[in-house]
């Protein structure tokens, strides 16, 4: 059997089950580690798994194990943290998003990867979903004619037991945010990334509904590099949680799809056929309970790029693109002005 890279997870929560079921189902991946600072639930994980062994302890982890990736699950504003202590144990980097919560982190944890030799990768598994990435063509090959409009609808539910289930969930500084930041990150990547990077926003944030310190509701304006013009609004305030819709519009075409696939493809003159794509985003409400595919292939792709010494799909300066538009959005509904991103990121 050829070679396998082994992945440790640190962080045994919520999301640990994807990271599991990614690792099994990746040709190339395999488990040898696992740490939470809450023992039981290392143990408990560790015992599903069939592992002797497990941890509570990074350093103690990466002195008893030999390790070539790490999965950092833990509370978002400790991504860096995690990520640099690892990184100096020369071991690689396959992070959860968002990449962290402030520039200044994210910027040294890049740097620290850099110049310990390893690679960082981020987990945005919407990426892979095969409409989102043949909508992508249209806008680059011009299917679409001059693109005027990318919106993106992100609209998802969880209630006050959710929030009071970590104390670090709906606060600035470990959850870096609320509806935009945790659940709204993979829309604002998506858009982002397939309509060529966004200009500016501005933005509306507002805590209408539960008890935290952070937005659970959201509308902003938008201004892509390409010229076109659109609207992300993003909630958790929407009861039951809703389908994540996008809409692109041109002179020639639109395009909208969701979390099942296209929902509207009609071109002008039907010079383009609908294309036919397979999988989902993993269903309502941002719960990937569907299928875990988009976390399968970034797993399989972080190990091939340890084996074969490549970047990885998505890097770290890429992964740290969506927390800055994030950052300018909140910065925005701070001051009431618009804000540039070039600027803003200087």
């Amino acid at each position: 059997m050829e070679k396998q890279a082994r992945f440790a997870l640190i962080g045994c929560g919520r999301i640990a089950v994807n990271h599991l079921d990614a690792i099994k189902n990746a040709p190339s991946a395999k488990l040898v580690a696992v740490c939470d600072i809450v023992e039981e639930k290392a143990k408990k994980v560790a015992e599903e798994q069939g592992l002797e062994k497990w941890y509570t302890d990074i350093d103690d982890m990466l002195n008893n194990e030999k390790v070539d990736v790490c999965c950092v699950l833990v509370p978002s504003g400790r991504h860096a943290e995690v990520a640099i202590k690892v990184a100096g144990h020369k071991v690689n980097v396959l992070c959860e998003k968002p990449l962290d919560v402030t520039k200044e982190k994210m910027k040294t944890m890049i740097q620290t990867c850099k110049d310990n030799g390893v690679k960082l990768g981020a987990i945005f598994q919407r990426r892979s979903f095969m409409a989102a990435q043949e909508t992508k063509k249209a806008i680059e090959n011009g299917t679409l004619g001059r693109v005027t409009m990318g919106d993106a609808y992100l609209k998802y539910y969880r209630d006050q037991a959710y929030y009071d289930s970590g104390d670090w969930r709906g606060t600035w500084e470990l959850d870096g945010g609320g509806a935009l930041m945790n659940q709204g990150i993979h829309g604002i990547d998506l858009i982002n990334w397939m309509m060529g990077g966004i200009e500016s926003v501005y933005a509306h944030c507002e805590k209408l509904v539960w008890d935290i310190k952070v937005e659970d509701t959201a509308v902003i304006s938008v201004r892509f590099k390409n010229g076109a013009l659109g609207v992300i609004e993003g909630a958790t305030t929407a009861y039951p949680g809703l389908d994540t819709i996008f809409q692109v519009n041109g002179s020639e075409g639109s395009i909208m799809f969701g979390d099942e696939g296209f929902y509207h493809w009609k071109i002008k003159d039907n010079k383009v056929d609908q294309p036919d794509v397979s999988g989902s985003m993993g269903g309502l409400n941002c719960q990937y309970n569907t299928n875990n595919v988009g976390h399968i292939l970034q797993v399989e792709d972080m190990a091939r790029a340890v084996l074969d010494d490549r970047d990885p799909l998505i890097t770290g300066e890429e992964a740290m693109k969506s927390v800055n538009i994030i950052l300018a959005i909140y910065e925005s509904a701070r001051t009431g002005k618009e804000i540039k991103l070039d600027e803003f990121n200087q």
